[in-house]
């Protein structure tokens, strides 16, 4: 016999939020992130995060109805600024570099293709910051501009178009939740989606994640924390679950939405231990950089069979990228209004 857990009333499901997430407070509604944001920022006396923030909502304005060859100049500095503001916000301490510069990958007459476009992760610096304040296990430093790519939910779709030969990389779920067996053991529950591959799927489960053990069509967390009750958790039940949140969200991801759709990103040779706002912040910093300095280079990705993924990255990421950054700066879980919330 199982229940999922609540908090009073409010059942608690996986959250937006990695790091700190407020599993007891409400749902926010709003159509601007960045106004809210803006407004919880004053709020809290976050005066330099302020600044960085008030700085990406104009890069951010500025990037709309550029083309695909300019945007991903102005995408990247809206981007930096925003990861600058959630890593004052939370007083983590970084280098002004970017972190991130070109690996070379590509001989002198090979052909001009993403996984030959290489991105080098520097010691010091935002990104790196960004790795630090997210815990990140990856310990190589060097990735493709493809095999980053790879590892983005929000585009995974587009991805596999362009990439026909590829194996799908994320596992959608519905019906998430936390749920309390007998023995007072709080785990996450999950279903595949009706019409994925199941039983190809279970055998690539990363680690935190598991078959669920009655042979149901479902998963499982590895780990598990204790509560006493089923809806009134002390502050150190509350705390335990955002480590067990914590853990499951190196490998659970979301795709911003009406309704968020979270996805399991399964274990693969090109599978990189970071997290989507570190890998798109390094992704739009290279792409700004071709744009910049080897605009004909940018053409040749623009003209090759892989423009639809580019044209797709450049246009999800700017609202995917800036919503990760508010849920995870405030800790809330921020939403579009007019949508009925689940109970």
């Amino acid at each position: 016999m199982t229940n999922r857990i609540r908090y009073g009333a409010k059942v608690l499901r996986l959250h937006k939020a990695i790091s700190a997430p407020q599993f007891e407070v409400k749902t926010v509604l709003t159509n601007d992130p960045f106004v809210y944001v803006d407004l919880w920022l004053r709020r809290n006396h976050k005066d330099e995060a302020l600044f960085y923030w008030r700085q990406a909502h104009e890069f951010y304005k500025a990037s709309i109805g550029l083309p695909i060859e300019s945007a991903p100049l102005v995408l990247y500095y809206c981007f930096m600024n925003a990861a600058k503001a959630l890593l004052s916000a939370k007083g983590q301490q970084f280098s002004p570099h970017h972190g991130v510069s070109r690996h070379q990958m590509r001989g002198p007459n090979a052909k001009v293709v993403l996984s030959n476009e290489g991105i080098a992760i520097k010691p010091a610096g935002i990104v790196p910051a960004l790795s630090v304040y997210f815990s990140e296990q990856e310990t190589r430093q060097q990735h493709s501009l493809e095999d980053v790519l790879y590892n983005l939910a929000y585009i995974h779709r587009t991805y596999c178009l362009s990439y026909p030969r590829k194996p799908e990389r994320f596992l959608p779920l519905k019906d998430l939740s936390f749920i309390r067996d007998a023995n007072n053991e709080v785990r996450f529950f999950a279903r595949p989606v009706d019409e994925a591959n199941w039983t190809q799927f279970k055998k690539n489960l990363p680690q935190e994640l598991a078959a669920n053990p009655d042979g149901s069509k479902s998963l499982v967390s590895s780990g598990h924390v204790v509560w006493a009750t089923q809806n009134a958790p002390t502050t150190a039940e509350l705390d335990s679950l955002r480590q067990l949140s914590a853990t499951l969200r190196k490998v659970i991801h979301y795709i911003n939405g009406a309704n968020a759709l979270w996805y399991v990103k399964l274990k693969h040779k090109t599978s990189i231990g970071r997290q989507s706002i570190t890998l798109t912040l390094a992704a739009m910093h290279r792409l700004s950089e071709i744009c910049r300095y080897r605009p004909d280079e940018l053409l040749s990705f623009l003209n090759g069979q892989k423009n639809w993924l580019l044209s797709e990255f450049l246009s999800t990421s700017r609202t995917q990228f800036i919503d990760e950054i508010a849920c995870e700066m405030t800790g809330q879980q921020i939403m579009i209004p007019n949508v009925r919330i689940p109970s």
